[in-house]
């Protein structure tokens, strides 16, 4: 038997790393749970929520929807309060994924219990922002600044890294199939198309602030990542990556540096080299997810295509679980 080659080593080693991060030491046994079992799915490989769930573009997505997200002062102090990002950063990033997974490519059953304890931990999940406000995990426009800033993340971090950008109408699609989870997740009437997401976000924007917290928490994921030394390039590439993708006024609020011309010029370029390393890595698992099979049978979906987040009968793409 011929041994791998020393790149094989290391594009394994490094896949292996990202995934232990991303899903956990027990990533092959959640993954079988989500890809193993058997039931109808919202979604298949051919739609665009799950194209852009299974990218490595989710990478510097998710940094860059952290930073957003955390400029609304009630969802800063959730964070804050209740989400123990500094004590276990990890954990918390591992429950996302495999909440994100599971709602976009386990089966529907799947999807629903994740969506029902998720919205159960909200029910408990209550406090003061920095101003004595009271707030709720669980409110309905809270939740819709949430989502609104994460698919508008996604979607610019795909439509920026992502090998195959979509179309205007797929980008659409996308925006209306992520909704479909923050509906029944209590999000009221999310957006529906790509038009419709950037007034939802438009919305939102007097009630923004960069609080101390914020500030901090921002100081935290792009200058003092939980990570050994020799991992901190790597991240600081992707990291890059994902405040070029915010908008300016963000980027300005949070106290981040970054100039549109280095933003663009810089930060944007090595978001693609940490991206497409991602990318690299992730292809080094021996283990694959049946999407991923040229050849490979589809998940059964739902005999239905409806084109509101409230039909039962809808089809929504199904989210890659490493």
């Amino acid at each position: 038997m011929i041994p791998p080659a020393p790149s094989r080593l290391v594009q394994r080693q490094l896949g292996l790393m990202l995934r232990s991060r991303v899903a956990g030491d027990d990533a092959p046994a959640r993954a079988q749970r989500i890809w193993g079992a058997e039931g109808e799915r919202w979604f298949t490989p051919k739609d665009p929520v799950w194209r852009v769930h299974a990218d490595a573009s989710m990478f510097p997505a998710g940094l860059t929807s952290l930073l957003l997200q955390m400029l609304h002062p009630m969802a800063m102090a959730g964070v804050a309060g209740h989400s123990g990002y500094k004590s276990d950063p990890w954990g918390r990033l591992q429950r996302t994924s495999e909440y994100l997974a599971t709602t976009t490519f386990g089966t529907i059953e799947h999807a629903e219990e994740a969506i029902a304890s998720v919205r159960s931990i909200h029910e408990r999940v209550r406090g003061k922002d920095h101003r004595g406000r009271p707030y709720r995990a669980g409110d309905p426009h809270l939740l819709g600044w949430v989502h609104a800033a994460e698919i508008d993340s996604f979607l610019r971090a795909y439509q920026t890294f992502g090998d195959t950008p979509l179309t205007d109408e797929e980008a659409d699609v996308y925006v209306r199939q992520a909704g479909i989870s923050a509906a029944r997740l209590g999000v009221v009437d999310p957006p529906q198309s790509v038009a419709e997401l950037a007034v939802v976000l438009g919305s939102y924007r007097p009630e923004l602030e960069a609080t101390p917290a914020a500030r901090e928490a921002a100081r935290f994921l792009l200058l003092d990542p939980p990570l050994p030394f020799y991992a901190r390039p790597g991240y600081a590439m992707l990291a890059s990556g994902g405040v070029s993708l915010l908008p300016w006024w963000a980027r300005e609020m949070l106290g981040v540096p970054v100039p549109d011309v280095v933003s663009a010029l810089v930060a944007r370029p090595l978001g693609h080299l940490g991206t497409a390393a991602v990318r690299w890595g992730m292809a080094g698992l021996a283990e694959r997810r049946p999407s991923d099979l040229p050849d490979g049978p589809e998940p059964a979906t739902s005999s239905q295509t409806s084109r509101h987040p409230d039909e039962r009968g809808q089809r929504v793409g199904d989210l890659a679980a490493s």
